[in-house]
């Protein structure tokens, strides 16, 4: 059967040859080979593995009343996370996705058992090892990830499919948040979350490893137009090491190093200082609750704006960018305000969620914090995917983005371990955000392409199969 135009090639795949009298009818985007069902299933998988942890680490100091041992591990699980979130990219060009992916999510498990084992045998090394090793496991979930929600999608729906993403991912952070609220529910005093909470976060990371062997490989992935994630074979060491090298002087890459470095560099401060600091240990768990919620709100939010809110790409990411940056800006103002009531490092009275208005103010601000993250982070991963639309070029800014993002938040971690004043941290991490977005204005109006015919690099290549016919794939 050969493949012909690029509606025929889609309907070939999906649901075979049909009468030509009669009306073919468009396929299903609930195909197991489609943009939208593989989308969703890199969200389950981020659901169970960093999903968790998220909430694990949103409790401020993974859950432990003293926060050294979770900032070394974090240290060292961001410096690993640096190098193998850039060399992840070509990773997963030589072992494709379900190699890659299962690898990454294998390493999710130990780290959240470390704790565990850190609440009988009070010892960092394990838990610091621990957090190295995972580092290296994300470098590889996220390159591939990445590559995965910026070039299956449709090209003029990827805003779209970041916020789906992006919200079953956070969903991760919602029930993650309940785990440690239910279950030390009555325990209002400072102590550590108990094992069970450990335990159910380890389980659903297992769940999270085994459903990545889901993934299907982007030659297999057709969108709904007959159009394939990608034609490219995969890859060799030498010409992933030479095209990762090329990344460092690719000025596309440099200008959004800002937004890469700022874009986890914030956590520390709203993990461990606002959330760890203000709250008791129930209400950090539903807190957490309401903060990755929000970040399902922000990316559906961005996203809509980011594809539907006007006919021209360059347009939509200049409105995006602007949105971003006035709300931003609000929010971090609201957090000056807030942080000047405690300048000295010092908490007030832990809140909880029953103290009424004491407890709004900072509840809304942590809410809020997280909003911003989704809508920032999913601008971020747009103008990505607006750079190119193959999987193989996507997999490696993606990878060098995670790179760069990670060896901020090792700096940031350390710089919190060290006892920088806690107002210091916000103006950088304010000022570090503030600056991404004029650089991010520039790469829109340099790289992204408005042009309807070939938006997203989009280039038809010879598919030969089963003797002739040649598609369109981008």
């Amino acid at each position: 059967m050969g493949l012909g135009s690029e509606g025929d090639a889609g309907r070939d795949v999906a649901i075979g040859n049909r009468d030509p009298n009669q009306t073919p009818s468009p396929p299903s985007s609930l195909r197991y080979n489609s943009p939208f069902v593989q989308v969703c299933l890199i969200g389950l998988v981020c659901f169970c593995c960093p999903g968790m942890f998220n909430a694990l680490s949103g409790m401020g100091g993974g859950g432990q009343v003293d926060h050294a041992a979770a900032n070394n591990a974090n240290t060292a699980l961001y410096t690993t996370f640096a190098v193998f979130g850039i060399l992840g990219g070509g990773i997963y060009n030589l072992l494709g996705p379900r190699l890659t992916l299962l690898a990454g999510c294998s390493t999710y498990a130990l780290y959240a058992g470390s704790f565990l084992y850190y609440n009988h045998y009070p010892h960092q090394p394990f838990v610091v090892f621990s957090g190295a090793v995972l580092g290296v496991g994300a470098g590889l979930l996220w390159a591939g990830q990445g590559a995965i929600m910026t070039s299956y999608p449709p090209p003029r729906r990827k805003g779209s499919y970041i916020s789906l993403f992006w919200t079953i991912f956070n969903m991760g952070g919602v029930v993650g948040g309940l785990i440690p609220f239910i279950l030390n529910y009555h325990r209002t005093d400072a102590v550590s979350v108990n094992d069970g909470t450990y335990i159910a976060f380890m389980c659903f990371m297992g769940a999270g490893a085994l459903l990545s062997l889901a993934i299907l490989p982007p030659s297999r992935v057709v969108r709904d137009d007959g159009t394939r994630a990608t034609a490219v074979a995969y890859s060799n060491p030498r010409t992933e090491a030479v095209e990762i090298l090329k990344l460092f002087a690719n000025w596309k890459m440099l200008l959004i190093v800002p937004a890469a470095w700022a874009s986890n560099f914030f956590y520390s401060y709203q993990f461990n200082n606002v959330n760890g600091l203000l709250f008791n240990l129930r209400t950090k768990g539903l807190n957490n609750v309401f903060y990755w919620g929000a970040q399902m709100l922000g990316s559906m939010g961005i996203g809509y704006l980011l594809d539907f809110s006007f006919k021209s790409r360059r347009r939509r990411g200049y409105f995006g960018i602007g949105v971003v940056a006035v709300l931003g800006t609000a929010i971090w103002a609201g957090g000056l305000a807030n942080q000047l009531r405690y300048t000295g490092g010092k908490s007030l009275n832990e809140l909880d969620f029953k103290d009424g208005r004491e407890y709004a103010g900072p509840f809304v601000l942590y809410f809020s914090y997280g909003l911003l993250d989704a809508m920032f982070q999913s601008l971020c991963y747009w103008v990505i995917g607006a750079l190119a639309d193959d999987s193989e070029t996507l997999s490696r800014y993606s990878g060098f983005y995670k790179g760069v993002q990670s060896a901020g938040a090792a700096v940031a971690w350390q710089v919190d371990t060290r006892g920088t004043p806690l107002l210091s941290q916000l103006i950088v991490n304010w000022s570090l955000t503030t600056i991404s977005y004029p650089l991010l204005v520039v790469l829109v109006v340099l790289a992204v392409r408005d042009e309807d015919s070939s938006e997203d690099g989009e280039s038809k290549v010879a598919m030969d199969e089963q003797g002739n016919g040649v598609g369109k794939t981008g």
